[in-house]
């Protein structure tokens, strides 16, 4: 199993981003209680999240095929919304909810503001993670075949209908009632 750098650097960006959300106040002097429920509620989850979109992409490596571009988009607006949320999320500060932009503003109403701008945020940053994830599953599949190309095997002069998927395989003899299931 080869890790990539491009793996790896995903990875590593889950985890940063992740003590980010969760515990980022703290490297600003204003941690507080609810770092306890942030950590294992959005800081576990992104990190795992983040871990599985890595994998997902190795996995499509070492099929061969290549990761789209779409993988990247949806990663990077997902990390600048992490980024965003630990900015905005607050924590318990002597009784009072503080995050680190209104720790630096100094007022009640950046307070507010960015209390309001975290939630959208942080749902933001996990649903694009969400649609890397399935995008990187979908990049390592392989394609289904068209209906037409299923039947590309047929004689010349010979027709044949795709299969109805209520009809039983066992098509009934002329005169009779085919099986239904």
């Amino acid at each position: 199993m080869g890790v990539s750098v491009k793996n790896l650097f995903v990875a590593v960006m889950g985890l940063v981003l992740a003590v980010w959300m969760s515990a980022g106040r703290w490297f600003f002097g204003i941690g507080g209680s609810l770092t306890w429920w942030y950590v294992p509620a959005i800081g576990l989850t992104y990190a795992v999240l983040l871990l599985w979109v890595g994998h997902r992409m190795a996995v499509t490596e070492r099929r061969g095929k290549r990761i789209g571009r779409s993988v990247w988009v949806t990663l990077i607006l997902s990390w600048v919304c992490a980024i965003g949320f630990g900015f905005t999320v607050p924590d318990n500060v002597g009784g009072e909810l503080v995050s680190i932009i209104s720790h630096a503003a100094g007022s009640q109403f950046s307070a507010e503001m960015s209390i309001a701008l975290c939630n959208p945020l942080g749902i933001i940053a996990f649903a694009l993670a969400f649609f890397a994830l399935g995008i990187a599953i979908a990049n390592g599949k392989d394609p289904k075949p068209e209906e037409d190309e299923i039947y590309d095997d047929e004689q010349p002069g010979e027709t044949r209908m795709v299969p109805h998927p209520l009809i039983h395989k066992v098509r009934a003899e002329p005169g009779t009632v085919t099986k239904s299931l």
